[in-house]
């Protein structure tokens, strides 16, 4: 029987794969795409974890998705330091979440106050992403336009607090197999876990009609 993070983690690698080989993802990592789609991308991610970091206090002590609450993995502070240091000091007044954006942070919102199970699985999904894929990211947007290596720009892919991310990663997944929660619970986790890579691609889709390639 396999363990319950190694049944998320090869339950979503399909849709892991999707989302990372979207054309806009490809497009904005191959350097054909301006900062400004990064910027925009950036912005997108400002109402997710929104959404996720400002549910955390209330979950903190649920016995399900508690000891997933990790103020070290927070990256609000670090996502607003970026957008003003590529929008500018006024960067909220631009703000804005494209339909699917906010469809996605509407979910996660939802499952902080009603389902805390489902919270992990939108926790999973994004945090463990950040420590992973995030840093190639960071390195590609580093070099195409020129940001400091781990400053202002790119902060949203610096963990400061998480010095050892092997280490940190293998904590994380005995967490997930320490979840008190039932086979029918842990499929529907595992559901949820997919449908967060969807609205995941959802978005990379919208951000790639507002910023198509001229043919």
């Amino acid at each position: 029987m396999d363990s319950f993070s190694t049944l998320i983690r090869t339950a979503s690698h399909e849709q892991h794969v999707e989302a990372e080989t979207s054309t806009f993802m490809s497009d904005l990592l191959g350097g054909r795409l301006g900062v400004d789609a990064y910027a925009r991308y950036t912005e997108q991610l400002w109402f997710v974890y929104e959404a996720l970091e400002s549910g955390a206090p209330g979950l903190a002590a649920d016995p399900v998705a508690g000891p997933f609450v990790q103020p070290e993995l927070f990256r609000l502070p670090s996502l607003e330091r970026d957008l003003a240091h590529l929008r500018g000091p006024g960067w909220r007044s631009t703000l804005t979440a494209l339909p699917a954006t906010r469809a996605y942070a509407d979910r996660v919102a939802e499952c902080a106050r009603t389902w805390p199970s489902g919270y992990v699985a939108h926790h999973y999904t994004r945090y463990l992403g950040d420590l992973s894929g995030g840093q190639i990211i960071r390195g590609r947007a580093e070099k195409t336009w020129g940001f400091a290596r781990k400053g202002d720009g790119v902060r949203f892919y610096v963990f400061e607090g998480v010095p050892n991310p092997a280490a940190f990663k293998r904590g994380y997944r005995e967490l997930l197999d320490a979840v008190p929660a039932d086979d029918l619970e842990k499929q529907r986790v595992v559901s949820e876990c997919k449908r967060a890579f969807t609205l995941n691609t959802d978005v990379f889709r919208a951000l790639g009609e507002e910023f198509p390639l001229s043919a």
